[in-house]
């Protein structure tokens, strides 16, 4: 039930109007001044008030204001009661606060619709509230979990990151150095290397769809079959009857894996990869590339060579079969394996770095070596993109071969 506080001088109007609203299903309160009603409004929760205009002391006006200005839940609708029908009278009430009038002498039916019309109104600005309230609490609680998935995520970045704990790897005969950038908390890109045997070693570099939570649980997974501590259960070696460890065919480990994907694990996720063994020995690789960008040759001469016929991706398509690449490193030679993280590099103005850009980037810092190249090239790609974020992961790999040798 609603509350009207009744506020006129004259006993004889509040009884009229009191009358009135009590037949209709109110709870009416009466003051007979300006100050009493303010006392009224402090203590009593007083939805509507209609109030005379013309009082002594703190007239319907000064109220008006006074109770504009209380400190309240919800809104009280108020209709000023007037023998004024000035315009600039009018207006300046509205002004002040008033939500509606009626002229005196007040007719009943009058007096209802407005009552009926302001609580309509109190009745929209109460759901409102209560939406208010309710929106409030749901970003709290959004925020709250936000916080804590916040939390979660930093945790699963070390994790992720704890999958390339050394970034620099000395074989002696070559140095692997690995870089790996998520654009957000944590994402889709993986490099790693591995021991074969004393004369070979595995670099692999894969990039799985997607930038987020899943993808990152897909690099783990793939972690775990490329797995340089585990050798017997790296899919990319096998033991001869000897008890030799030796490298698999990579384009047979691309294809298992890709049996893998689609035949054990229920994703619509899919990889791309370029899977190589090196010959320390001979500087031999063997690299198969599925759908990954093109692996980068850089000669001692400092002349860069592209390699590789793109491939299928790892997931996508069932039998999918995969092809071995074999190519040749001399002394001074070094490779780069990169995600398309680079290649596709925006440069803000709806053109991206590509083949040609990297080519600079890598001719430009020939003498730099190792961590220090990604540090440069992480630079240079800051600089392309007018230090902008990347839109996506960036990874890559670095075998040189061998480092102590200087390029000319």
């Amino acid at each position: 039930m609603k509350s009207v506080l009744v506020v006129d001088d004259s006993r004889a109007q509040r009884r009229i109007l009191s009358s009135y609203l009590s037949r209709w299903g109110y709870s009416v309160v009466e003051a007979g001044s300006g100050v009493e009603a303010l006392e009224l409004c402090r203590t009593h929760e007083i939805d509507l008030v209609v109030s005379d205009w013309m009082m002594p002391g703190m007239d319907g006006l000064e109220f008006c204001q006074e109770f504009r200005d209380l400190d309240r839940e919800n809104y009280g609708y108020f209709i000023l009661l007037t023998s004024k029908n000035e315009k600039g009278e009018v207006a300046h009430g509205l002004d002040i606060g008033a939500d509606d009038f009626l002229t005196k002498p007040v007719a009943g039916d009058e007096l209802l619709a407005r009552i009926r019309a302001g609580e309509r109104i109190l009745r929209m600005e109460r759901e409102l509230t209560e939406k208010n309230r309710l929106v409030t609490s749901t970003l709290q609680e959004i925020s709250t979990l936000y916080e804590s998935l916040d939390r979660d995520l930093v945790e699963a970045r070390k994790l992720q990151q704890s999958l390339v704990r050394e970034r620099f790897h000395d074989f002696g005969a070559a140095t692997v150095s690995l870089l790996l950038r998520p654009c957000g908390h944590v994402g889709g890109d993986l490099v790693g290397t591995f021991p074969i045997n004393e004369d070979q070693i595995g670099v692999f570099s894969i990039d799985v769809s997607g930038h987020g939570i899943a993808s990152a649980l897909m690099t783990a997974r793939l972690a775990a079959y490329l797995s340089g501590t585990a050798p017997e259960q790296n899919l990319a070696v096998t033991a001869t009857a000897d008890g030799q460890v030796v490298p698999k065919s990579p384009s047979d480990v691309a294809a298992q894996l890709n049996r893998l994907m689609l035949d054990e694990m229920e994703t619509d996720l899919y990889f791309t990869m370029l899977l190589a063994h090196f010959n320390l020995k001979t500087g031999e690789m063997v690299m198969t590339q599925c759908g990954h960008p093109h692996p980068v040759c850089q000669r001692a001469s400092g002349d860069i060579e592209f390699f590789g016929d793109g491939g299928l991706p790892v997931g996508l398509i069932p039998n999918a079969t995969y092809e071995d690449v074999h190519f040749q490193l001399s002394a001074g030679d070094r490779v780069f394996l990169l995600s398309d993280g680079v290649t596709e590099c925006p440069d803000g103005d709806d053109g991206m770095l590509g083949d040609e850009g990297l080519r600079a980037i890598i001719s430009k810092n020939r003498h730099q070596r190792g961590e220090a190249f990604f540090e440069t090239l992480i630079w240079d790609l800051n600089a392309f993109t007018q230090d902008q974020d990347f839109p996506d992961d960036i990874s890559a790999i670095l075998l040189e071969y061998p480092r102590r040798l200087t390029l000319i």
